[in-house]
């Protein structure tokens, strides 16, 4: 099958970068929100974010209008019910996504695929809330969504060849490049990413190096665009603690395992830029 309407559940960061790349790509794209106050902050975001695109060159007047005019916005989960595949990018809490795709499982129609941008939690664990584990894969993008070409396709032991295939493709035609994963926690990017991004505050920790000369040394003797440091801050102390925790969790490895100092960093509130203070002062809000 072609994927020619979208749904997206969840109008945050994530989920308005993934509604507006599926419109970019000429498709019809319904996203949901909760509240008509989240959509609409989410609905504004996608209109900046093309509103940007159009003054840097990357696209005309008229093909942001058309891009808009196939986004529609709701609050209603009964308005996905025709859609061919519907990516989930809510809460990163199991027991809510399982309810969500339940309840939309209810409702969608028999050959829709169900997609979910968890980062951490394994796609079985939320496949098995439906009655279509074999029309269930994971989706996962990364931030910022219309800029960042990666996104990891996630097969489960139950996933159908099929459905693979017909979403490696639709990913493809959106102008991005799909990597094919096992439903690992963590998938690819990840599991090797978090180990890295903890071993940095171990050296804190440590006294191998001073936050400013770690990052120095990684970018400049690694070629890495920014410092672990500095990525920890972009990302959220609190949403990497998190993914840490679920990862831990599944594969009871050290390398995994949070350290105090970002507990304590947690605790604090000092969370990176999102609270003006992690690693390094952004100023306070």
């Amino acid at each position: 099958m072609s994927i020619k309407k979208v749904g997206v559940m969840g109008c945050g960061l994530m989920g308005s970068g993934i509604a507006e790349v599926a419109a970019r790509s000429g498709m019809e794209t319904v996203v949901r929100e909760l509240s008509q106050e989240f959509l609409d902050s989410g609905l504004a975001r996608i209109a900046k974010s093309l509103a940007r695109a159009v003054d840097k060159g990357k696209m005309t007047a008229d093909d942001r209008d058309a891009t808009l005019a196939r986004i529609h916005g709701t609050t209603e989960l009964a308005e996905l019910a025709d859609c061919d595949l519907v990516v989930e990018a809510i809460i990163e809490n199991l027991e809510e996504k399982c309810q969500t795709f339940a309840a939309l499982d209810k409702l969608a129609k028999p050959g829709a695929i169900f997609a979910s941008n968890t980062s951490s939690l394994t796609i079985t664990q939320i496949a098995m809330a439906t009655e279509r584990p074999e029309r269930f894969v994971g989706l996962h993008y990364f931030n910022p969504v219309p800029v960042m070409k990666l996104v990891e396709v996630v097969q489960t032991l139950a996933t159908d060849a099929a459905v693979i295939e017909t979403v490696h493709q639709y990913v493809r035609d959106t102008g991005k490049e799909p990597v094919a994963c096992r439903d690992n926690s963590g998938f690819i990017v990840n599991r090797l990413l978090v180990p890295y991004l903890l071993d940095a505050i171990r050296a804190v920790e440590e006294g191998v190096g001073s936050v400013e000369d770690i990052d120095k040394a990684m970018q400049l003797g690694c070629g890495h665009p920014m410092g672990p440091l500095t990525l920890l801050d972009f990302v959220g102390l609190d949403t990497t603690y998190y993914i840490a925790n679920i990862m831990f969790d599944e594969y009871r490895e050290r390398r995994f395992a949070p350290p105090p100092l970002l507990k304590q960093m947690v605790l604090s509130g000092r969370l990176g830029r999102k609270s003006g203070r992690g690693f390094y002062d952004y100023g306070a809000k």
